[in-house]
């Protein structure tokens, strides 16, 4: 058994991992592949690691535990926030499928260019691509399924997030040191749920130091 199904394995006996449609994503889509040279012996380490500019690879078994909470499904279009690597907006692009889309949004450029090259590697943009800006405001793309944010906000989620995302659909975000899950029942009315235990980097928007 390898180093990532020995990853893998320890995060479905852990119970982090355990819907079909997440668990082949990260069997298919290979970590190693999107953290920096020097890290690639680590690239199977249930931690995060660092891509430089004070930003992270997240934990695998945060990603696990957040695409669990968010299920993304088939056909689906995903807004990926603060995609860094770009692992998430592929393991993203994997379980959408060909009739979905993935969109990742990285603010820093030299990130933002780092993970459209790992990205490339597993897909070309008829299937997902990465947007260097700032997704904290509204961008051209609207009307998301799903949002997954990787950076933590210091109080409350951006409000575009929330005029972007269509009735029924969920956003997945960290706020403060722990992920939260909104689900939009209707244009008024959400429904928010907290897990706490977590560290992310802080949120980066416009105007502030990267």
């Amino acid at each position: 058994m390898d180093d990532k199904e020995k990853l893998i394995q320890s995060l479905i006996k852990s119970g982090y991992l355990k819907t079909h449609s997440i668990i082949d994503a990260f069997e298919k889509i290979s970590r190693v592949d999107f953290v920096p040279e020097e890290y690639k012996d680590d690239a199977y380490g249930d931690y995060p690691l660092s891509l430089g500019r004070g930003q992270t690879i997240s934990q695998p078994r945060t990603v696990a535990f957040m695409l669990e909470l968010l299920q993304p499904q088939p056909g689906e279009k995903i807004l990926d926030v603060g995609a860094g690597s770009g692992w998430t907006t592929a393991l993203l692009a994997h379980i959408v499928g060909k009739n979905g889309y993935v969109f990742g949004a990285e603010r820093i450029s030299e990130l933002c260019e780092f993970g459209r090259k790992n990205l490339a590697k597993y897909f070309d943009e008829t299937r997902a691509k990465i947007i260097c800006g700032d997704a904290t405001q509204d961008i051209s793309e609207k009307e998301f399924n799903k949002i997954l944010a990787g950076a933590a906000a210091s109080r409350e989620i951006p409000r575009a997030w929330r005029n972007q995302l269509k009735i029924g659909g969920r956003i997945i975000a960290p706020v403060g040191d722990s992920v939260w899950l909104f689900e939009k029942k209707n244009k008024k009315d959400w429904e928010e749920n907290e897990y706490p235990g977590f560290a992310f980097v802080p949120l980066v928007r416009n105007g502030d130091k990267p």
